[in-house]
């Protein structure tokens, strides 16, 4: 009903609405103090006991998130953490950040979509506002969710409302935060639309108003499928330029001289992180329904799994110039997180490495600031309790090799000039550091 529109509406507008955020991690958390900062209350859910209590207790357990905020926005009401989703019909706004997977065929793993969809159309009343901001395939909300939430006899567009807007998370950038990165909003219908765009503009300082709740969602396909495809591209660069005898890094410093039409990837040991390696085969799981096919991105996807092989071969030359074979070699994972600067390790590639080193008999350790000790995962659970160890010469200097696969700023790698007998470089951290001809490979 119109009624139910405009009263959410004014709620919206005075900050009178409270935000509800199913899913308080590397997306939710962010987002929800995102609200509190503007003045929201907002109450969290999330299926893990430890997040709510740490979170009532005033503590952040993402190392980039200020604590402060924390204490701030539990010390002024503003947040409430909770385990219980009977509460869910309390908020006005319900945002969804949930993960969205791949099962082990490489197709949508939509469980936790729909698991939450079903558990809020248990107490979905009339008047609220659900958005979804886990990445998914074009079609998700309005079809997958839209039917769940209606299945109690609730009416999209009279009753309740529903929308997409793609989370854009950038762990650890210190340029860009959840509300000054533009949102991208779509409804599933324009009141829908209409709304969600209001609630955003409220905590976000650029919202981007697109026609669909469907072109929001490709939206976000479209953003990593991009990064997807580039990377692969000076992956498969790096592999050819190596066998030329050419450096691609003083390529791409060159090439970015350019001041119009280039625009610079960096190669690495892999891809990783939960959107780059996982968001392209929702496009082409989706695409197969079209009988379209996405070469491009299956291109991508084949290169840039590859590459983990590739820096393995490359640790093998390395330690075969030196007279060692792989099996029995003491090697080091330098980084294990995904990306530089952060503590979050999904999908990363030095696992794979550790996995292809660990096989073909190395003695494999690693070493990461962020990461002090690993914890259990589906993906990566025989190597959980490995601890990081020590950075120092005596430690260093025991390894026959390191492989940098992340280059952490918080890492002296003049030192580890010094103290590493051999070094092979992924992310051409090395660059500029004297060392002695062959100690350092580039992979």
């Amino acid at each position: 009903m119109v009624e139910h529109a405009d009263r959410l509406r004014r709620a919206i507008e005075s900050k009178e609405a409270r935000v509800g955020v199913i899913g308080l991690g590397y997306v939710g958390l962010p987002l929800a103090l995102a609200f509190t900062d503007r003045g929201f209350r907002v109450l969290g859910f999330d299926v893990d006991g430890r997040k709510v209590e740490q979170l009532n207790g005033g503590r952040s357990y993402i190392p980039h998130l200020d604590s402060r905020r924390v204490v701030d926005a539990v010390g002024g009401g503003r947040l409430e953490a909770t385990a219980d989703f009977d509460r869910l019909s309390e908020p006005d706004v319900i945002v969804i950040c949930v993960p969205t997977p791949l099962d082990v065929h490489q197709e949508p793993d939509m469980a936790y979509i729909v698991a939450t969809s079903e558990e809020v159309a248990r107490r979905l009343r009339p008047g609220q506002l659900v958005v979804l901001e886990s990445t998914t395939y074009p079609g998700t909300t309005d079809e997958l969710m839209r039917d769940r939430l209606e299945s109690g006899g609730l009416s999209l567009g009279d009753d309740f409302f529903l929308a997409f807007s793609p989370e854009r998370e950038d762990p650890g950038n210190p340029n860009y935060s959840t509300s000054t990165i533009p949102k991208v909003v779509g409804g599933v219908d324009e009141t829908s639309g209409d709304l969600a765009e209001a609630l955003y503009r409220q905590a976000i300082g650029e919202v981007v108003r697109v026609s669909s709740a469907r072109a929001a969602e490709a939206t976000k396909l479209t953003e990593n499928i991009f990064r997807a495809v580039n990377i692969a591209l000076v992956n498969e660069l790096k592999v050819i330029y190596e066998k030329m005898g050419i450096d691609v890094w003083e390529v791409l410093d060159a090439a970015e001289t350019k001041p119009f039409g280039f625009m610079r990837f960096n190669p690495g040991p892999g891809w990783g992180g939960h959107c780059i390696p996982i968001d392209p085969f929702y496009l082409t799981w989706k695409a197969r329904e079209f009988g379209a096919y996405t070469r491009f991105i299956e291109l991508a996807g084949e290169i840039n799994t590859r590459m983990p092989e590739y820096v393995v071969e490359r640790v093998a030359a390395a330690l075969n110039e030196a007279g060692k074979p792989i099996k029995g070699s003491r090697i080091l994972i330098l980084g294990l997180s995904y990306k530089p600067n952060i503590s979050d390790d999904r999908e990363s590639p030095s696992y794979r490495l550790m996995d292809l080193l660990d096989e073909r008999g190395a003695e494999v350790a690693y070493h990461d600031p962020h990461v002090p000790i690993i914890q259990p995962s589906r993906e990566h659970g025989h190597w959980a309790g490995l601890e990081s160890v020590p950075w120092d010469r005596q430690t260093i200097d025991a390894f026959d090799a390191i492989v940098i696969s992340t280059d952490h700023a918080m890492v002296d790698y003049s030192a580890l000039a010094e103290w590493g007998r051999l070094v092979i470089d992924t992310r051409n951290a090395m660059a500029g550091i004297d060392t002695p001809r062959g100690k350092v490979w580039k992979a």
